[in-house]
């Protein structure tokens, strides 16, 4: 059996809560402007007493909101309250291995999905889905630490819960690759979306400038590669050769750091590569981390299962590739010096192959989660004693039945690429689903279908006036206004209402109720609101006082070209008119404001209990409006860097510098196994059990080994 790999469950959870401590302390930041009584879309109106008691309130509309009035909150506090106990909750598992724990993760879900249930169209997108799947998936991935004292760090059923992750990134990637496709998108079948990509996307960094500036055959060719990242190269997640497993992950990580240097999506691009360090193994990463030795694999001959190791593996590769010089029909035209490619394949035959391949896929999936639940269940009759073995098994057959029941659900979503194979499913499994479809535990993904903007960013610029005569522009923070401000970096802060301005500049006003709703909060003057547009007041060209008439304009822009000589980013030209001139109390806006507006909402707002804890939160508040939202987070996670070389620091000032002319320990010693086994359970071995003093970093250092302590006969 493999080493249990203790160290990739810690880093996947550790990083599993960096990606939380973004999400809360984002929102944390905007609560006030998009939620708030006088925010754009008040979250008292969604969370309504009804007079029913509290737990029917619960199993109606599940979220801990219901609680507020009894702690003398609001739902805007009760909002804030949830933020900064999810802020708290995270940076402390960020921060410390103990508190990486079954039940931390738990509570962190808790509050995300009780946000999640109030927080309207400024919460639905697709990365807080995949946050909400990932962290549930992490209270069965997670140990118990907190309620089992001396928990072992690996227990023999946690490959199984483990092998979840894996499956999860899986159809992530494979769905968002394969919906390109079956899109219809002429971009993507041109191979010419990267050409429009980098100017169009929500909020570009200014990389994003460069690589637009990159030749057109080169971004055909990053299509291509694209391609085979996320449609082919997934398949070897189930691989059984560690070594593609690693190429598999290392062609994620490569694509999505990509991804973040040319595009401000906040901590989408963190978790995906959270969920891909589940391909990796316990060597890889302590090998990394200088402290796992190297194997041994010089001998020769080589071995048989070595041999078609190494074959298996150099015929992917070969596979692979010629797959893709044949379906992309990629040739280097030698004259013009460039890869020329397009695709080779219709429609059709691709939607043929997709149905083809996609209950193969899935039996694929199952093989490879049987062998996870065979491989446990091997380990849990290795257990030593009896109770300790039955107490193995019956946790086995807990974890197992878990397991493949998320499996079973998640497989309507995941068909849903195609739809002759979702309606080849079990029905029991399609009422499992809808049973517990609102809990948001597995989710269809599908990112970037169609590539918008093709013939210019299509953006919308708001305009303010005093006489309805003289304008002047409302500059955002983040999205793109003035021609000459450079794109900014604010991963992984997500600015919201930025992202929904971009998904409103793709259609009518109509489309997006809420926009009538903001003007009208911008034309009164809200202070929380004009500081989702900018917190730095000076930057707000009506700070003194709110603007009389309001209108938006729709506007085209481009990337300047290197060529042009310009010191701008941006060009534009203007379209239509978005949103008309409107002023309080204009009858088009005050109808608008009665179909979706907060005045829709005419009950009296509960004023909080002068309590301690709505004082404690209102103080807060005051504290961090003056600070952007991506210097909170970097902040935080600084703080975090900091301490942990800090103690990394403080560790080897305590451990010295091991001396090379002592041997380690021998082989088959204690001290050269991964980890002690009691009762079946991998732990953590004590100093004394390594050949260590507690005062030193290691055997060599005292003597280790034969040399420094007597083995036990």
């Amino acid at each position: 059996m493999a080493e249990p790999p203790r160290r990739v469950r810690e880093l996947l959870l550790a990083g599993l809560a960096a990606a939380y401590l973004a999400a809360f302390a984002s929102l944390y930041v905007q609560v006030p402007g998009l939620y708030g009584r006088d925010g754009i879309l008040p979250a008292r109106r969604v969370l309504r007493l009804s007079g029913q008691r509290l737990w029917e309130q619960f199993r109606d509309f599940p979220t801990l909101l219901w609680l507020g009035p009894s702690l003398g909150l609001d739902t805007e506090l009760g909002m804030e309250l949830l933020c900064l106990l999810g802020v708290l909750c995270s940076f402390g598992a960020l921060l410390l291995e103990p508190l990486r724990d079954s039940l931390v993760f738990a509570l962190l879900w808790v509050l995300y999905f009780s946000l999640y249930q109030v927080g309207q169209v400024f919460l639905y997108f697709q990365w807080d889905s995949l946050l909400l799947e990932a962290g549930f998936l992490a209270v069965l991935v997670a140990p118990l630490r907190l309620l089992s004292w001396g928990s072992p760090a690996w227990r023999p059923h946690d490959s199984i819960t483990f092998w979840l992750m894996r499956w999860l990134l899986f159809r992530l990637m494979f769905a968002s690759g394969v919906v390109k496709l079956t899109s219809r998108c002429p971009t993507w079948w041109g191979l010419t979306a990267l050409t429009y990509h980098y100017e169009t996307q929500c909020i570009p960094t200014p990389a994003a400038w460069f690589a637009h500036q990159l030749p057109v055959w080169f971004q055909k060719f990053s299509v291509v590669a694209t391609y085979v990242i996320e449609v082919a190269v997934p398949v070897l997640f189930f691989a059984p050769i560690r070594r593609l497993r690693l190429f598999a992950f290392y062609s994620q990580v490569l694509l999505q750091i990509l991804i973040i240097l040319t595009g401000n999506y906040n901590f989408f691009n963190m978790l995906t590569i959270v969920l891909a360090s589940s391909l990796l193994d316990e060597e890889h990463v302590g090998r990394s981390t200088g402290r796992s030795k190297k194997r041994n694999t010089g001998s020769w001959p080589p071995s048989l299962g070595s041999f078609l190791s190494t074959l298996l593996e150099l015929s992917t590769y070969s596979l692979l590739l010629y797959w893709s010089i044949q379906y992309f029909s990629l040739e280097i035209n030698w004259d013009k010096r460039l890869l020329e490619s397009k695709v080779a394949f219709t429609y059709h035959e691709f939607t043929m192959w997709l149905r083809a391949v996609t209950l193969p896929l899935v039996g694929l999936a199952f093989l490879s989660l049987s062998w996870e639940i065979l491989a446990a269940m091997y380990r849990c009759a290795c257990v030593r004693g009896y109770f300790w073995k039955l107490w193995a098994m019956l946790q086995w057959v807990i974890f197992t039945t878990a397991a493949v029941g998320v499996f079973a659900i998640s497989l309507v979503p995941f068909t849903y690429i195609e739809f002759e194979s979702n309606g080849k499913l079990w029905p029991g499994i399609h009422q499992a689903f809808g049973a517990v479809q609102r809990l948001q535990l597995v989710n269809s993904y599908g990112l970037f279908r169609r590539m918008t903007g093709v013939g210019g960013r299509p953006e919308v610029v708001l305009e303010g006036s005093y006489d309805g005569q003289n304008w002047t522009e409302i500059e955002f923070m983040y999205k793109p206004g003035n021609v000459s401000r450079a794109p900014p970096v604010v991963a992984p802060h997500q600015p919201r209402l930025d992202w929904q301005m971009w998904f409103a500049a793709l259609g009518h006003h109509s489309s997006s109720p809420w926009f009538s709703s903001f003007v009208h909060r911008l034309l009164q003057g809200q202070e929380d609101v004009i500081r989702l547009v900018q917190v730095d007041e000076s930057q707000y060209p009506f700070n003194a006082r709110p603007p009389v008439y309001i209108r938006a304009q729709l506007y085209k822009y481009w990337f300047t070209s290197s060529a042009e000589g310009s010191h701008s980013w941006w060009r534009r030209q203007r379209v239509q008119e978005f949103f008309p001139t409107v002023s309080l109390g204009d009858p088009m806006l005050e109808n608008l404001l009665n179909q979706h507006g907060p005045r829709q909402d005419k009950t009296p707002a509960r004023r909080p209990l002068a309590t301690v804890l709505p004082r404690v939160l209102q103080s807060l508040r005051q504290l961090c409006r003056p600070v952007p939202g991506p210097t909170i987070l970097w902040s935080l996670y600084l703080v975090v860097a900091t301490a942990c070389l800090l103690r990394a620091l403080h560790h080897q000032c305590r451990g010295g510098a091991p001396p090379a002319c002592h041997k380690g320990p021998r082989r088959g010693d204690p001290a050269d196994r991964g980890g002690a086994e009691k009762n079946g359970h991998m732990r953590r071995r004590e100093p004394q059990e390594r050949g260590e003093s507690r005062a030193c970093g290691g055997p060599e250092a005292c003597g280790g080994g034969r040399h420094g302590t007597k083995r036990k006969k």
